[in-house]
């Protein structure tokens, strides 16, 4: 079978280096820097990954001078611009969050020569790697490449004057993450039973600038506080009135963009949910366990230097300890369902894969999905988007390890791209559901 992808880029690479030889063309672009006076007048824009996360998130950068603004284009507009400026063959994860980046370049809601773009970027065999080179090269195509491009990369890939991310930064990252998760977990819980429609995203928002607004202030961030939030928020979601109904229940996991935002899914929860449907995601927290967790694997595994082991263990050890504050809060009510520990998580991940699969979203996803089927979700949508080889072997390629584990469990992979239609993916869904309503 051709390959057509590897043998393209191959391809271009050798063309770009014969003709650096032969006529003496420089292909590699100078791309600007964010400079520390850059962080005093410019606005960074980020794309929407994570809807209930990304206000938290934005508001700990802030706390440390940069102006950050998330955007929310969606639309065909903004696939036609990725499309037209990313490679056609890239991952739709690509597509879809620089496209939202690009298409706010021309909107006219933004000067171009006041902000900058911000992408998270992963590393290892994930083309999430290449996000913010492909978003330079668009830039210069586009001819703004005056506009500084970020890297959110905790392996320090590129490297800013204007901008670091320092110890302290990213663990407040981290306990944004923890009230995100909360948030999102009891969210999922409570609104497909509520009895008065729109109170429990009214609560949501309401503790959403209730934390920012701590933020602002510097609270909320220490151990005792953490806790204290945490218990009130699952009283107020607790106290909300809500029916005995018996409801499908439905998780969802996948490739970390297509899995969290509404944009990149088409709306998955809010289909679920107009189907009748309690549905699950995963903490976003789990992912930062995940990466973190691979410096110790990598250890294991291979050997080398012991740094890496005792900073993998740190890293576990502080992303527990958080974890555990949010299990022990939900722990205490009959009607919520505890997340799995992380250390739980990973050794479910070894009933069905290797712990040294890590590329994209590695052993997490296919832990997830044993996760979820044993807190009571075993009609899973594993969310698949165009491209991305990582998931499609973590995720699709372990359905059968995971059926002879639960022989129960009813998992549908869902392809998402540029050209697919909302309706394909829908009635795919509703197959998955029509034979989970015979066992409910």
């Amino acid at each position: 079978m051709r390959c057509a992808a590897p043998r393209f880029s191959t391809t271009n690479i050798f063309l770009s280096l014969e003709l650096e030889r032969v006529k003496g063309v420089n292909t590699q672009k100078e791309f600007v820097d964010f400079t520390k006076e850059m962080k005093k007048d410019h606005v960074i824009l980020v794309p929407d990954i994570f809807p209930v996360h990304m206000s938290l998130l934005t508001e700990v950068l802030r706390m440390y001078g940069y102006q950050v603004e998330v955007l929310h284009y969606t639309g065909q507009k903004v696939l036609d611009e990725g499309l037209r400026h990313i490679h056609n063959d890239m991952c739709y994860p690509a597509i879809c969050s620089c496209g939202q980046l690009l298409y706010a370049l021309t909107s006219g809601d933004y000067d171009p020569h006041k902000v900058a773009l911000m992408h998270f970027q992963t590393g290892g065999g994930c083309r999430a790697s290449n996000y913010i080179k492909l978003l330079k090269k668009a830039l210069v195509d586009m001819g703004l490449g005056y506009v500084p491009v970020i890297s959110l990369s905790f392996g320090g890939m590129e490297k800013y004057s204007g901008f670091k991310i320092t110890p302290l930064l990213l663990y407040k990252g981290c306990i944004s993450l923890v009230y995100g998760d909360m948030l999102m977990q009891l969210k999922n819980q409570v609104r497909p039973y509520e009895v008065h429609h729109g109170q429990t995203q009214q609560l949501v928002e309401t503790w959403t600038e209730r934390l920012v607004s701590h933020f602002k202030r510097n609270r909320g961030l220490t151990g005792r506080s953490i806790t204290k939030n945490l218990k009130a928020m699952a009283a107020d979601f607790h106290a909300i009135e809500k029916t005995s109904e018996k409801k499908i229940k439905v998780g969802i996991v996948g490739e970390i963009y297509v899995k969290y935002a509404p944009f990149g899914n088409n709306d998955l929860e809010e289909f679920l949910f107009s189907q009748g449907c309690e549905y699950m995601v995963p903490g976003v927290l789990g992912f930062v366990y995940y990466c973190a967790s691979g410096k110790l694997i990598d250890w294991e595994l291979y050997g080398g230097s012991r740094f890496w082991k005792y900073l993998g263990v740190f890293m576990e050890r502080i992303l527990n300890g958080l974890q555990n504050k949010l299990r022990s809060v939900l722990s205490a009510y009959d009607e919520f369902i505890t997340p799995a520990s992380f250390p739980h998580v990973k050794a479910l991940a070894e009933t069905v894969i290797s712990k040294g699969v890590k590329m994209g979203e590695g052993w997490l996803l296919p832990a997830e999905m044993c996760e979820l089927i044993e807190n009571g979700y075993q009609n899973i949508v594993c969310a698949q988007p165009f491209g991305c080889l990582p998931n499609h072997i973590v995720g699709k390629g372990v359905i059968r390890n995971i059926k002879n584990r639960y022989p129960n469990a009813n998992i549908a992979p869902i392809d998402y791209d540029a050209g697919a239609t909302k309706v394909n993916q829908e009635n795919r869904i509703k197959l998955m559901l029509a034979v989970a309503r015979e066992s409910l």
